[in-house]
């Protein structure tokens, strides 16, 4: 038996990350384990809204990501036929002054090492499967595929929507497959320049019944990334992506603008995932064990908030902790759903709808949250 932690994180994802992180600074022992056995810059990119740097700002990395990440002064939405502009959501500077901090599009590996180099020193630990989970009612016993067991006082399950730690819980259940895949490339953006259009930072393409949305990565604009929503009949492969091709691409998005022509034909590299999502789960914790992000209530991307609650639940789930101490972490549990349920729901529901900034609208109530400021709704009753 290896020595144990105080608290044991599963799954060393965005969200698992942030709520280690938070621990820490909140004075807790933590250590994460992490199914892989290192991380590296997979292409992909992402969005941080102001919502999230607000808690990148307590985690002390919100500076850093802002110098390496690109601030779009709008979300565009355009019709993917005609390129008529849908809507033109103010960012920029009037996200700082109206939500509190930036709005970012960044490279989701260097947001992941940047996060992960807020963690202490020697708490995150790789090549860490979870195979087996106990809760003996005084801590929990965790059992990794590589022989190793640890024993903690609490379990976060941060391991995503094929968590092991929500097996436990629940059940075994595959999770639903929503009837579209998502395809991923990023692209040379000074090559993209030589064509004569003007790409814009933060665009999305839409038509009725699929989207390409389409940003920089980085804060020079050196690196262009796009990521769809396409109906696909059946997810019919083995793994969580498989390859794709630029022949795919023009069937896909047959009869969109010249500019998302000119972008599949500059693709060198494209992969395809399906969108998986489950049904709300009854309990989001028993006993010892609770579970935050994709473990908890995944949803299609296509809001770019899915990464973004669960880092709000990570910062929750340590702004609870810090309440009750970890001795009364049960108290902490249900005053942790009770803060996040609501909101987390809300944004998966519009999230898988996609209709998110397709017109014009107000995005204040995901944008200009701030989960440290936010009342603890159930507290009192808590404390009882």
């Amino acid at each position: 038996m290896q020595p144990g932690s105080r608290i044991a994180v599963v799954g060393a994802g965005l969200g698992g990350v942030a709520a280690a992180a938070l621990l820490q600074k909140a004075g807790f022992s933590v250590d994460v384990y992490e199914q892989a056995p290192a991380f590296s810059r997979l292409g992909a990119g992402i969005h941080m809204g102001p919502n999230v740097l607000k808690i990148f700002r307590r985690i002390g990395i919100e500076d850093a990501l802002v110098s390496i990440a690109s601030k779009p002064d709008f979300w565009f939405s355009r019709d993917g036929e005609t390129g008529q502009y849908l809507s033109r959501i103010p960012l920029g500077d009037f996200a700082v002054k109206e939500y509190g901090a930036p709005y970012l599009t960044v490279h989701r590996g260097d947001l992941h090492a940047l996060q992960v180099s807020a963690l202490q020193p020697g708490t995150l630990h790789f090549g860490k499967r979870l195979t087996a989970i106990v809760d003996d009612g005084s801590g929990v016993d965790l059992t990794f595929d590589d022989g190793t067991r640890t024993r903690a006082d609490i379990a976060v399950g941060a391991d995503g929507i094929n968590s092991c730690i929500r097996e436990t819980l629940l059940g075994e259940e595959r999770p639903n497959y929503s009837g579209w895949v998502g395809h991923r490339a990023l692209l040379d953006k000074d090559a993209l320049r030589r064509t004569g259009f003007d790409f814009e930072a933060c665009v999305k393409w839409w038509t009725h019944d699929r989207h390409m949305m389409v940003y920089d990565t980085t804060a020079d604009g050196r690196e262009y990334y796009y990521v769809t929503g396409v109906p696909h009949p059946a997810w019919d492969f083995e793994g969580a992506s498989v390859p794709s091709s630029r022949e795919e691409m023009r069937e896909a998005f047959d009869g969109y603008h010249p500019i998302v022509q000119t972008l599949i034909e500059a693709t060198t590299e494209v992969t395809k995932w399906p969108l998986l999502n489950r049904n709300p789960l009854p309990v989001w914790s028993r006993g010892r064990m609770v579970l935050l992000g994709d473990a908890c209530h995944p949803m299609k991307p296509h809001m770019a908030q899915g990464a973004a609650m669960a880092i709000e639940d990570g910062a929750m789930l340590a702004r609870c902790l810090g309440e009750t101490g970890l001795a009364d972490f049960a108290a902490a549990f249900r005053l942790y759903e009770a803060n996040r349920r609501e909101r987390a729901s809300r944004v998966q529901a519009v999230s898988n709808a996609n209709t998110w900034l397709r017109t014009q609208e107000d995005p204040a109530w995901v944008f200009g949250y701030d989960i440290f400021e936010a009342p603890l709704r159930g507290e009192s009753e808590v404390a009882a």
